[in-house]
């Protein structure tokens, strides 16, 4: 993940900087950067692909001395790893950096190239640069120009922004990915993460998404997008907090809920090419055209994004897929061959039962492919092909941004494979890429639309000791992680089905004690589910219906509570969809008063059989 920060300070900024950035490496990036107001009034700018010891090696040759500068480390999302598409971003007298993704970046590009600006980069980032500089040789001052730039982008972001003729102040954004203001002694500061301002600031401030911030040495003032005026609260900055950081959060499992908007864009970023539009290729040695079938081995919560990854990949490059828990994969014995691909799918990348799939996998010659979120595990070592889930830290033990990065990453790898097996056109894939870049602006948008609505919803459902989930097609896996969350965290008896499956047996179990969750994106399932909706209805069963503006226009059913997310094609609906599923789970906890972070008998990492 990305990571920013920024100082307006009294001192020289250049190594702190670095320094703070330093502490951001557990992210993961692909280059760094600064900018900063020298002494002379000029903005100067030190980038350098790789590592940071790249960019102290640069600025070791050619250092800038300035006390107000920003800084980034980037995962790439549109654009190479570079030193010319590396933060910050320069034009005029703006330097930007960015989290996120600019989802109208195409848009906005064309429409300033038609105008005869010339872009020095691929990235989306540029754009919002270039917005800035357009606006202030119109005349705007620089507040305006960046309340004139939030009007224009779409997506999810987290900005900073240095202007050369305001050399002691900061504007900051926020939609999607996080920000701070740190307060420190005739200094201020911002960042991405608590933990790159603990050794500076004494307090912080966190910004909700849709506020902007201006940050001088002496404070700041808050305001939304139109520029009224907002609080937010300052709060002490725990240094015990140096590892991991809860934020305005009460529970690491809220915070990583929140987090995956931004999260799940550097998963996209790294697995798509935004500005052609195409599944990246990563080196990574595997060929789909050569695989004649697929296993996929996981446990838990990996498992079921195993299974909604076996419905695209099948379906978008016509790929046979197998799937087991990967307890049972190497006992059933099944047939092996050398033209098969086998993947691992694991969080932490020790998981016993998942671990001893790949051996006895690799013990039989098949190429072993590892989906982790820590690289440097063993079933990544031991793997033949490495896929990052790039999630960055999971602390709570129920999974959440795991599982969406794991989906984006399935997802990503279903339009290779499908590209590659020669199954999906140049124009489907293109299309399908850009409604992943979708991912996070809805995201965004959902989590703070429903939450209010399902912390009332949690108080209801506590009241409950068993509750059905249903779904047809993806959103039935969706009802089994929906069950799996709620009965991990709460200890309510939980059960996801298949839609199609109520009547051959669970229906017996309806009656006006029994919540049934019916998560049902308006897609091509969406008739045949809400028929089953009605034979719960019929029997008095508490219908909490799941689904989007469509589905809601489409049925009349009288239900406990109905959850409206936004239209949105069928293909991201899992990602989106699972937001929901895990903030009731979440907030039934709380209200429940059980731990949502480390519930009972349960461990983050399974490490034995």
């Amino acid at each position: 993940m990305c990571g920013i920060v920024g100082i307006v300070g009294r001192e020289p900024v250049a190594e702190r900087l670095v320094d703070a950035l330093k502490r951001l490496e557990y992210r993961g990036y692909d280059s760094a950067g600064i900018a900063v107001i020298e002494a002379d009034g000029a903005l100067s700018r030190r980038r350098a692909p790789g590592k940071l010891e790249n960019l102290r090696a640069r600025l070791s040759q050619d250092p800038v001395d300035g006390v107000t500068g920003i800084a980034h480390t980037r995962w790439a999302t549109h654009g190479v790893p570079s030193e010319t598409n590396a933060h910050p971003h320069v034009a005029g007298d703006v330097a930007v950096v960015h989290n996120g993704i600019i989802e109208n970046f195409a848009e906005l590009r064309a429409e300033l190239a038609a105008d005869g600006v010339v872009f020095e980069t691929e990235t989306d980032t540029e754009i919002v640069a270039r917005l800035l500089d357009k606006h202030r040789r119109e005349g705007l001052a620089p507040r305006d120009a960046v309340l004139a730039m939030l009007q224009r982008v779409t997506g999810a972001f987290a900005l900073v922004i240095l202007f050369q003729d305001r050399p002691e102040t900061l504007y900051v954004a926020r939609y999607g990915p996080p920000l701070a203001v740190g307060y420190g002694s005739s200094e201020m500061y911002v960042g991405s993460d608590a933990i790159a301002l603990a050794p500076f600031a004494q307090g912080i401030s966190y910004l909700e998404d849709g506020d902007m911030a201006i940050v001088d040495r002496d404070g700041v003032e808050f305001c939304d997008f139109s520029g009224a005026p907002v609080a937010r609260k300052r709060q002490p900055l725990q240094l015990s907090s140096m590892l991991i950081d809860k934020g305005n959060h009460r529970h690491f499992m809220e915070k990583e809920i929140f987090d995956q908007p931004e999260v799940i864009s550097h998963t996209l970023g790294h697995y798509c090419d935004f500005a052609n539009q195409r599944a990246q290729t990563d080196g990574d040695g595997v060929d789909f055209s050569k695989v004649s079938k697929l296993a996929i081995a996981a446990c838990g919560t990996a498992y079921l994004s195993g299974l909604i990854g076996k419905y695209w990949i099948e379906r978008f490059a016509r790929l046979p897929v197998e799937i087991d828990v990967a307890s049972e994969f190497r006992y059933r014995e099944m047939p092996l061959s050398e033209d098969q691909l086998a993947l691992f799918i694991s969080q932490s990348g020790e998981t016993a039962d998942t671990l001893a799939s790949l051996r006895y996998c690799k013990a039989n010659g098949v190429k072993t492919g590892a989906l982790v979120n820590v690289t440097g595990s063993t079933i990544a070592r031991e793997a033949d092909a490495v896929f990052p889930i790039l999630a960055g830290p999971e602390i709570s033990v129920a999974s959440t941004k795991a599982f969406t990065c794991q989906l984006a990453l399935m997802a990503s790898l279903a339009l290779r494979a499908g590209r590659e097996r020669g199954t999906l056109s140049l124009e489907e894939e293109q299309t399908l890429v850009h409604q992943l870049s979708e991912v996070p602006r809805l995201m965004s948008r959902v989590l703070h639309a429903v939450q209010p609505q399902i912390e009332r919803l949690a108080r209801e459902l506590s009241r409950f000791h068993h509750v059905l989930y249903l779904g047809r097609g993806t959103s039935y896996p969706l009802a089994l992680e929906g069950a799996l969350k709620l009965k991990e965290i709460t200890y309510i008896h939980a059960e996801g089905y298949a839609a199609g499956e109520l009547k051959h047996g669970p229906i017996a179990l309806i009656d006006e004690n029994m919540p049934v969750i019916v998560i049902a994106p308006h897609d091509r399932f969406f008739e045949k589910t809400v028929s089953n909706m009605q034979e719960v209805a019929a029997r008095d069963g508490r219908i909490v219906f799941i689904t989007d503006e469509a589905g809601a226009a489409a049925s009349d059913l009288k239900t406990m509570e109905t959850i409206v997310l936004p239209d949105m094609p069928e293909f991201i609906a899992p990602m989106v969809f699972a937001l929901p599923i895990q903030l009731l789970a979440y907030h039934t906890a709380v209200f429940m008063g059980t731990d949502a972070d480390q519930p009972r008998n349960l461990a983050k990492a399974v490490t034995v059989e």
